[in-house]
């Protein structure tokens, strides 16, 4: 049972990452709106072109 408890302990005080993860799906959540804004302004610029081409 002490080598349990001497384990769990270890694991408990060694296994911290500091919030790594947190700060990965944050980062990885600014990411991917930036990336959605790009495409954003990518296809109304890309549309409006598109529009304005005269087909007569």
């Amino acid at each position: 049972m002490n080598r349990i408890r001497a384990f769990l302990l270890r694991r408990r005080t060694h296994g911290r990452d500091g919030g790594y993860s947190t700060e990965t799906v944050l980062v990885i959540a600014l990411l991917v709106a930036l990336a959605a804004g790009a495409v954003g302004a990518i296809s109304t610029a890309v549309m409006d072109k598109a529009e304005s081409i005269s087909l007569d």
